[in-house]
Order: C-alpha cells, then sequence, then structure tokens
C-alpha cells in the first residue's frame, strides 16, 4: 500500500529555489511594475525580467503545465500544484514562469488539438513569453452557459465569419491572438455545434467596446473585455480541433486549470495567514498582545485548519488527475474544488483584514483585493452554483434509492434483520432489551 506525503528530495530542492527567488526577486515586481504583468514589456522592463525568465529555464521550471516537446518539462498535475503554491503569492510570477492565465489554458488546447502550422504560429510565440492570448467565450446575456450562446460562426466560401457579443474576455487588449468559441451548427445543440477558433487580434471587425475592471479599479481601467466581432473572417484552418469540438477542448482546458488556480489561491491564503499571524504577535493592547486574545487565538486556529484541509484536498485530486490521465474521472473532485476555493481566500482575508483593524480595511494591505479575488473566482470558469449541482449529481450516482416505506439506516428494522441472523443464539439479549427502551 503506497501512501505518502512527502516529495521527492530533488523536486524539493527545485521548490525551496523557487520560494527563495519569487520573494526575494519576483514578489518586489508586484510592487513597482503593478498591474503590467499582462503588457508587452518596453525595452527597459524588458532587461529586467528576461533574465529572471532565464533563469527559471535554467532550473527546467519553464512552462512546467507542458511536455518535453513543447518546452515543458511534463511534470504533472501534482508537481505542478505544488509548484503553483509558491507562484501564487505573486502576480508576476507566473508570466515570469512562463504559466500565467489565460496562456496556460490556452496554450494547452494547442498542444493537444492545434494542427502544426497553428502550434508553429500561436503555440510558439506563447511558450516563448513573447505575446499574450484571451480566451473569449462568456456572453453578456448568457454568462458561461453555452446553452445560450448567440455568437454565430457561418461558412462562407474557403472560410467563416463570425459575428456576435462576448464579455470578460480577459487580456483581449493586449493579446495576439484570441481563442473564440462560436455556434457553428444551431441543430446539433451546444456540446455538439460548436467549433473554435484561433483569431488574430488585428482581424477586421474585432471591436473592443470597453474593458471591466474589478471592484473598485476605475471605469475603462479593467482588463476583461466586452467584444463585438462584426463580420469577423477568418480562413478554413482557423478552427481549433475540427468542426463541433468547442465543448470537449473547452472541458480539457478547464479541468487542469481549476487545480492551477486553486493552489495559487493557497498561496495567496497563505501569505494573508501569515500576516495574521505576524499582526497578532506584533500588535499591542492594554494587557497584552493581540495573540493572547482568545478571539483572535480563534481566528488563527479556524485559518490554519480551513487552510489545511482545502490543501490537502487539492493535492489529493492534482495526484488523481495523473493517476487517472483523464479529467473526467475526477470531475466531481475537480468540482468541488472549485466550490471550496473561493470561501477559503475569503475566510482567511477576512479574519486577516478584521486582526489588522483599520489598516486591515485600507488600501495599504492586500486583504479588501484578496476578497475581491475570491469572489471573482467564484465566479470564474462557471458560477460556484453550477459546480455545486455536478458535484450533487456525480455523489447521487454512488447512491441508490430504497426500495421499502423505511430507509436502511432504520434502527427497528436492523434490529429485526439482526435477530434473524443470530435467532439460533439469542433468547432475549441486552441488545433486545436497549432498543425496546429507545
Amino acid at each position: 500500500m503506497a501512501w505518502d506525503f512527502e516529495t521527492e528530495p530533488e523536486f524539493q530542492e527545485l521548490l525551496d529555489w523557487a520560494d527563495t527567488f519569487v520573494r526575494e526577486e519576483v514578489e518586489p515586481l508586484d510592487l513597482a511594475f503593478h498591474g503590467l504583468q499582462f503588457t508587452p514589456p518596453d525595452a527597459d522592463l524588458r532587461k529586467i525580467i528576461e533574465p529572471l525568465k532565464e533563469e527559471v529555464r535554467r532550473r527546467r521550471l519553464w512552462a512546467a503545465h507542458l511536455g518535453p516537446e513543447l518546452g515543458g518539462e511534463g511534470y504533472g498535475q501534482l508537481r505542478l500544484a505544488l509548484l503553483n503554491e509558491i507562484l501564487g503569492r505573486s502576480e508576476w510570477a507566473p508570466i515570469i514562469f512562463g504559466c500565467q492565465a489565460p496562456d496556460t489554458g490556452n496554450a494547452e488546447i494547442i498542444a493537444h488539438y492545434g494542427t502544426e502550422e497553428q502550434k508553429e504560429r500561436y503555440l510558439r510565440p506563447l511558450l516563448d513569453g513573447e505575446v499574450f492570448s484571451c480566451y473569449s467565450m462568456t456572453e453578456p446575456q448568457a454568462g458561461a452557459d453555452p446553452a445560450l450562446f448567440e455568437t454565430r460562426a457561418e461558412r462562407d466560401g474557403d472560410g467563416w465569419v463570425i459575428n456576435g457579443w462576448k464579455f470578460f474576455s480577459s487580456n483581449a487588449r493586449t493579446a495576439a491572438f484570441f481563442i473564440v468559441m462560436a455556434v457553428t451548427d444551431p441543430q446539433a445543440g451546444p456540446y455538439k455545434g460548436m467549433s473554435m477558433f484561433l483569431v488574430p487580434s488585428d482581424t477586421p471587425g474585432i471591436r473592443i467596446e470597453r474593458n471591466v475592471g474589478l471592484g473598485d479599479e476605475p471605469m475603462g481601467g479593467g482588463s476583461h473585455a466586452l467584444i463585438h466581432y462584426d463580420d469577423v473572417r477568418v480562413p478554413a484552418d482557423a478552427v481549433l480541433g475540427g468542426p463541433g469540438q468547442a465543448f470537449v477542448i473547452a472541458q480539457t482546458r478547464l479541468g487542469g486549470g481549476r487545480v492551477h488556480h486553486a493552489m495559487r489561491t493557497i498561496g495567496q491564503a497563505k501569505k494573508a495567514l501569515d500576516m495574521m499571524c505576524e499582526r497578532a504577535l506584533s500588535r499591542r493592547t492594554r494587557d497584552g498582545v493581540l495573540a493572547d486574545k482568545q478571539f483572535v487565538q480563534g481566528y488563527i486556529a479556524d485559518s490554519y485548519a480551513q487552510l489545511t484541509q482545502f490543501r490537502l484536498f487539492v493535492l489529493y485530486v492534482a495526484w488523481s488527475i495523473d493517476k487517472h490521465n483523464d479529467y473526467k474521472k475526477v470531475r466531481k473532485d475537480i468540482a468541488a474544488v472549485k466550490v471550496v476555493m473561493p470561501q477559503v481566500l475569503h475566510d482567511i482575508a477576512q479574519r486577516a483584514a478584521q486582526v489588522h483593524g483599520a489598516l486591515g480595511m485600507s488600501n495599504e494591505m492586500p486583504f479588501q483585493r484578496m476578497m475581491t479575488g475570491a469572489g471573482v473566482m467564484g465566479m470564474a470558469d462557471g458560477p460556484t452554483e453550477v459546480h455545486k449541482v455536478t458535484v450533487a449529481r456525480q455523489v447521487l450516482r454512488d447512491h441508490r434509492a430504497t426500495e421499502g416505506i423505511w430507509p436502511t439506516g432504520h434502527l427497528p428494522s436492523r434490529l429485526e434483520a439482526a435477530r434473524a441472523k443470530f435467532a439460533a443464539h439469542l433468547d432475549l439479549s441486552p441488545l433486545d432489551q436497549e432498543m425496546g427502551n429507545l
């Protein structure tokens, strides 16, 4: 029986290096160049980040989500999860390690479903960190429900013409290309009637109506675009994976990505817990430090337990993906991770903010941004409620309805069955007497 909670020494050395590297070299970028991680760097910024990327490559941690044939290391989901726990502390870290969203998911599906020409044109620059990409799926009236999508792509001569609206298409304004999900066969339904298209961002007819921010970001200053595709013409070879394959491709893209998001969330939550503990030990009141107060101790204990439980669950899910190599077999647990993830970050960040008092509510600490981010994660890749339904349905498949009037846990019925099983040995046992008094 194999059961192990340790990381191989060789990979642990890489994780230890990444931990120090992110803290000392990458996290300062978050402060000095905040919000610029998805903006093509100018010459001065490139002089800073390119040596960092090169060091990551030298340590064999660049684009670790992909196999060696695509410039990655093929580490698998469990090792990726452990790495992403470290990267989650910094907004710049995924860029420096070549595994930023949405580019990671986009790279994965192009690697799986793209032609050699598509890989050369779109995947190689993405893996080299030279360009950014955009995943353009959700719609204003439909959210993430593909059954309600209205954006259409129709055959026209030797190509396709795309028309419709997409909402919350992240990084559209800096992306070199979009992956657009559109209805190509309305009669086939959402699971077989949609296709994905690789569309260069300079294609005529793409209009970014406005960019939407998060929370208290200024109007027009966000990075999540409302896009109008107005007679956007693309060639026949722009289809990714073939017509009608969009839903299958989307599921491939989202499965592993949710685990990566979860481990990055754990990294953020751990950062909040660390700051909470530091503040509790540092802040004095009239009769001692905050760490002596039972309410604060309760916050710390609850946060530690909540974070540890979630972390072990996510690592188990990552291990399961590696074991089965089939996202469908782990669908229930991936959905459960998505359900729990926002609550864990919100709860721990809220407690940390409370321990910091007025400072915790200010923009001089990161807790409000963390809580906003938790809310976003409750909506991204499908709302939490949808994933709860998925979990419930998957769990119910492993259970059966009772055939009789009484549930299988009904004690009088079980007692009757036990009496029948041991009839030869029973006269009036203490069990009978005890049950008779219930």
